[in-house]
């Protein structure tokens, strides 16, 4: 009975002995960190649970590491599922607890980095764009098909293999243009989603102002609807320089005559491809365009366009396009001859055409790519 009894205040004083140190962790786990201002901690890869809570120690983010190991280690023994400390790169809030911390290292939600994909980018131009991005690892060794990644802002964890952030982009695409087509207008002469994609690349490089895009889309369904080619000068720089983007120079009447497998001033209907990746935007306007009667449009000299419904009316406005480009070739040959003054400041050249070569060049810019060659004064063909 001695002994029994001797076992049995042996185990009550080791169970409040236990229930102690449990709840001394628990408290110092749950209790606010000794941060005083929030900042970021790197966990590289392949440090384990001991060399991870040494580096939160050293850098200040926790008071005490075997604390923090004891946890993680009790959390593992109890919990269902067990838990693992990811590398990255933790912005440790102010006085955040060691749960907090366990917690985000365990979900793995380190600071995020991002990359902008403007829209109008070719597929080659977006996949070198993530390759010159540092903090992307791996390469790309395919070039995606025209059209299929959707222009947005991406959030990366730093080391992210690139070809996984194109694969997220694909996935944007495909559901984005699903949901949109679903919601399309019923009477379109648009037979697929794929042709969407093709209508939405040549709006989008059409013009880059948001307002102007669903009257674009409209011109162009309308000609659809005509028998009209679409003639739209994009697509003649696409079948020139093909996923390169920019064609280095204004389109010229040769270029115009030329047949390509793109050139909409030469072929019936859509291109084989799209000639683009098109924005959110874009893809909505040319499945949703307005009601109207236009079927041309070119530059007015402001970044938009004159619309028309007659031939009449738009060999008017490219009249108006017209003197507006003498003028400005004019002010910009009379200020190129004039005396240089070391004194001046430097004024910006607002002679330049609306849609220069380099403007086509950068979809940032959203210049029209159709301004330096409107569409056609010449009746178009059936």
């Amino acid at each position: 009975m001695r002994i029994l009894s001797g076992v049995l205040t042996l185990c009550l004083f080791l169970m409040v002995a236990a229930g102690g140190l449990a709840a001394l962790l628990y408290h110092q786990y749950e209790e606010p960190g000794p941060l005083a201002v929030a900042r970021v901690i790197a966990v590289p890869k392949g440090e384990g649970r001991i060399e991870i809570a040494s580096r939160l120690e050293k850098e200040g983010a926790i008071s005490n590491r075997w604390v923090f190991i004891a946890s993680y280690l009790l959390r593992n023994a109890l919990g269902k599922k067990p838990i693992e400390l990811k590398a990255g790169d933790y912005e440790i809030k102010k006085n955040a607890s060691m749960a907090d911390i366990m917690e985000m290292l365990s979900a793995g939600r380190g600071v995020l980095s991002k990359i902008t994909i403007p829209e109008g980018l070719t597929s080659m131009q977006i996949v070198e764009r993530l390759r010159q991005e540092s903090e992307l690892t791996g390469d790309i060794t395919e070039i995606p098909p025209e059209g299929a990644l959707l222009p947005d802002t991406y959030r990366f964890s730093k080391g992210m293999d690139r070809r996984e952030l194109l694969d997220r982009m694909q996935g944007e695409m495909q559901r984005f243009l699903a949901n949109a087509w679903e919601r399309r207008q019923p009477s379109l002469p648009i037979a697929t989603p794929e042709e969407a994609i093709i209508f939405a690349s040549i709006v989008e490089k059409e013009t880059g102002r948001a307002d102007e895009r669903g009257r674009v889309a409209a011109v162009f369904m309308n000609r659809i609807r005509k028998g009209m080619r679409l003639q739209s000068d994009p697509t003649v720089i696409y079948g020139i320089v093909g996923g390169q983007g920019s064609l280095g120079r204004s389109i010229t009447r040769t270029d115009l005559d030329t047949k390509t497998s793109h050139n909409t001033y030469q072929i019936p209907r859509l291109p084989p491809t799209p000639i683009c990746n098109p924005g959110r935007s874009a893809i909505e306007a040319s499945l949703n365009p307005p009601t109207t009667t236009d079927l041309y449009f070119v530059a007015d000299g402001t970044g938009g366009h004159t619309f028309s419904d007659t031939l009449k009316e738009h060999n008017s406005a490219v009249s108006t396009w017209r003197k507006v480009e003498r003028e400005r070739k004019k002010e910009s040959e009379a200020a190129a001859s004039a005396p240089s003054n070391p004194d001046a400041l430097p004024i910006l050249n607002a002679a330049q055409p609306s849609a220069s070569p380099a403007a086509q060049a950068a979809p940032s810019a959203k210049a029209p790519a159709g301004a330096a060659i409107p569409l056609p004064v010449r009746k178009p063909k059936s």
